[in-house]
């Protein structure tokens, strides 16, 4: 832990100088920094929920909703490592809920935080194990529960690699987890997790219910003519573009949602240089081409009630996937390429339920899709419905009734 901290003062400097650098080019917010180092005041005795970005704290809400309705005196913070995710939770309007963006994890930041807010509890979202929260809430007898927490292989070994007693230390602050999937579960008690301490698992995501309008706000070819691409990375892209080529049989519109929207000029320029005519959903522009890049936040459920399948983004770049859950709910058939250890239990039960179509290479992608038919796409549309979803909260709310319990 010593020499965490000591790592954490040194990269501080360029932390701070980052943010400032970000507002220079007019790229931050107003209070970005302020937040960050917790120099502002709390109020009240919140219960702490603390996800990534936007995609783990919408998978949250639920639990929000179900802890502000369980106990009208109950207050909620919400951090977040990016100002897009705070300012999505601030237009939910949720009462007696606050969005900050996280402390960064140093000593100061910390202390300030926990020393303003005084949290009853601290609910942490998937992968967001830090050091110094955990020390800092173990050091003041806060609670800490895990919610659907995910430990891989590559994260377990370079762990064991490079500080095994850090990670034994943070996973003894942690009062109550709950794993994604029993691979997850295996790798957090080898490495000093207490049995006794475990929940059952739960996957977040897979409560998720995307808000689907009732019909597009603009002219679209019919649902099954319509192909979504959802959180695409670099190089994704361009091995849809070359698929959807193969399929135009089948589809006539392919919807771009790249997982970082300030990269939508940059695709839209791809597509014209394969010779496809493309529209910007920044701009104003409507479908009426066959490609449109939706380079905009918030807007998922819009794409996904607009297509009949999708192609999970993150699963031929080595990213490990993105969630399935929402698409499937929304009803929209799922193809996904091989990377995809973010999400290894959930897919393998797809593919051998026959709810999704798993393609091998980028190279299999435009075969793939020149056999959806709308047929197909409705069978796999079928079976996926029939999976089971793990996100009970009755778990979750009786360990933090335990665990922030009077003694």
């Amino acid at each position: 832990m010593t020499l965490y901290r000591l790592l954490l003062r040194l990269l501080l400097p360029g932390l701070v100088l980052g943010v400032l650098l970000r507002r220079l080019r007019g790229r931050g917010v107003a209070h970005e920094l302020r937040e960050r180092l917790a120099l502002d005041p709390g109020a009240g005795r919140p219960i702490w929920l603390h996800g990534a970005s936007n995609g783990e704290i919408t998978s949250a809400r639920w639990l929000l909703e179900e802890l502000l309705a369980r106990d009208p005196s109950a207050s909620l913070i919400v951090t977040c490592n990016n100002p897009t995710a705070r300012t999505m939770v601030r237009s939910w309007g949720l009462p007696r809920t606050d969005a900050r963006l996280a402390p960064w994890d140093s000593p100061g930041a910390v202390h300030r935080f926990l020393t303003h807010w005084r949290p009853r509890a601290l609910l942490l979202l998937e992968n967001e194990l830090w050091p110094e929260r955990l020390a800092g809430c173990a050091a003041r007898g806060i609670p800490v529960l895990a919610i659907g927490a995910r430990l891989s292989e590559s994260s377990a070994r370079r762990w064991g690699r490079v500080a095994p007693g850090l990670l034994r230390q943070m996973l003894g602050a942690i009062g109550w987890l709950s794993a994604q999937d029993a691979a997850s579960e295996r790798r957090f008690v080898a490495a000093g997790l207490s049995p006794e301490r475990l929940g059952p698992r739960l996957l977040l995501k897979a409560g998720v219910r995307p808000a689907l309008p009732a019909t597009p706000p603009f002219p679209a070819p019919p649902r099954a003519r319509c192909l979504l691409a959802a959180s695409t990375h670099e190089g994704e892209e361009a091995a849809v573009l070359q698929a959807f080529r193969s399929a135009r049989d089948l589809f006539d519109l392919l919807v771009i949602a790249p997982r970082h929207p300030q990269r939508g000029p940059e695709i839209l320029a791809l597509a014209r240089t394969e010779g496809i005519d493309a529209r910007l959903r920044s701009r104003g522009d409507t479908p009426d081409a066959p490609i449109y890049v939706a380079d905009t936040l918030g807007e998922m459920g819009l794409w996904y009630g607009l297509c009949g399948a999708t192609f999970i983004g993150g699963t031929l770049a080595p990213r490990g996937g993105h969630t399935p859950f929402e698409p499937m709910e929304a009803g929209s058939a799922l193809v996904h390429g091989p990377s995809i250890h973010n999400f290894a239990e959930v897919f393998a039960a797809l593919d051998a339920a026959g709810a999704a179509l798993p393609v091998s290479s980028a190279e299999d992608l435009g075969a793939a899709l020149a056999r959806l038919t709308p047929e197909r796409q409705q069978a796999l549309i079928a079976a996926a419905h029939a999976q089971p979803r793990a996100t009970d909260p009755t778990p979750i709310l009786a360990a933090l009734d335990r665990l922030t319990r009077p003694a």
